[in-house]
């Protein structure tokens, strides 16, 4: 470990026991507002018309508190990040600042910007929703598996051990189709594919209002359904052993056992699962107006076209809302569906 990754890592420790963020490993960016898919299980495309965007300005702004905080990573998110008609402008100015920039997308139009993603880009993460058939109706969009696996393969093509892995949100829509989901993924060539339940209870994802009956339970899997859940949940173990031990499914066992009761705890059948998170401790999301959040779920605390990030994140406001925080009985942290727990001394390339 280098002097500097040592300092680093104690800024961190210093962190979580001040809550004064002066390490902040990871950053999330929305670098477009719109997104080029029509989801069932998110409304961020009923707002396209309302475009925002993050500007190399914006960028630039950040770097010299991405620097004094020792961010190591950006992930790009959205929205569709690559809809941003700048986004490798925007990408080329993390790198040359020595930060990794990691792309979450539809995978649409990964094909056409195939040479600059494997300049610019450390990693791709795909959206993948069930096989050909099923992908392009939760999508909404004809022919998106296709692009998306065309996508895949060219840069696989070209570069064979770029790192380019999937995610799943499993939902009423799809549970059952899970297995061929796994196989869709193989067939594609993704490294690796992870999954979570569906939010169906917060306001992310550009809902104005929380879903309630009867949209919550066009996703929600509903109580008659969970032993189908289990029953499939427990061919998986057995038909894809061999992709939970050498780490293609990204989850235990035990956490794909918690989507079922995740989905069994809306029915009081048992409690939520417990979930260890110190996301607005290590992490931030910037949307595309500039709004800065400690995670996707919770209201903003500043903007960044107003004053600093660092200002934002270590203002009287900031500090007493993590001092009180408490991710076990908060009620979003309670149902939150994509919580992240990083210790100090985890290593980000």
């Amino acid at each position: 470990m280098t002097g500097q990754s040592i300092i680093h890592t104690y800024r961190r420790y210093k962190t979580l026991k001040t809550h004064q963020i002066t390490a902040l490993p990871i950053v999330i960016l929305m670098p477009h507002s719109a997104c080029n898919c029509r989801c069932v299980m998110c409304d961020i495309w009923k707002d396209n018309k309302n475009l925002k965007q993050l500007t190399e300005a914006d960028i630039s702004g950040l770097l010299a508190s991405l620097k004094q905080l020792g961010t190591k990573q950006v992930l790009m998110s959205g929205g569709e990040a690559l809809l941003n008609t700048n986004f490798f402008a925007l990408c080329r100015i993390l790198k040359n600042a020595g930060i990794s920039v990691v792309l979450l997308t539809t995978g649409l139009s990964i094909k056409a910007n195939a040479d600059q993603i494997l300049e610019y880009v450390s990693e791709v993460i795909v959206s993948i929703d069930g096989d050909e058939p099923l992908h392009d109706a939760i999508r909404n969009i004809p022919n998106a598996f296709k692009k998306l696996k065309e996508g895949v393969e060219h840069i696989k093509n070209i570069a064979p051990s770029y790192r380019i892995t999937g995610r799943t949100v499993i939902h009423r829509l799809n549970f059952r189709n899970w297995p061929a989901i796994i196989t869709a993924g193989k067939n594609m060539g993704l490294n690796q594919m992870s999954f979570l339940p569906a939010d169906v209870s917060s306001h992310a994802f550009n809902r104005q209002q929380a879903w309630t009956e009867p949209k919550q339970h066009e996703i929600l899997i509903a109580e008659r359904e969970l032993p189908e859940l289990s029953e499939v949940i427990s061919d998986l173990f057995t038909q894809f052993d061999k992709e939970f031990r050498n780490g293609f499914i990204a989850e235990s066992r035990e956490k794909i056992q918690d989507i079922y009761h995740y989905y069994a705890a809306f029915y009081e059948l048992n409690p939520f699962p417990f979930k260890k998170c110190n996301a607005p401790w290590v992490s931030v999301v910037v949307e595309a107006d500039g709004a800065v959040k400690p995670c996707f779920f919770m209201e903003a605390m500043g903007n960044i076209r107003d004053t600093s990030l660092g200002n934002i994140l270590n203002s009287n406001e900031a500090v007493a809302f993590r001092k009180s925080l408490n991710t076990s009985t908060h009620p979003t942290c309670v149902k939150c569906v994509c919580s992240l727990n990083l210790s100090p001394l985890t290593h980000l390339s």
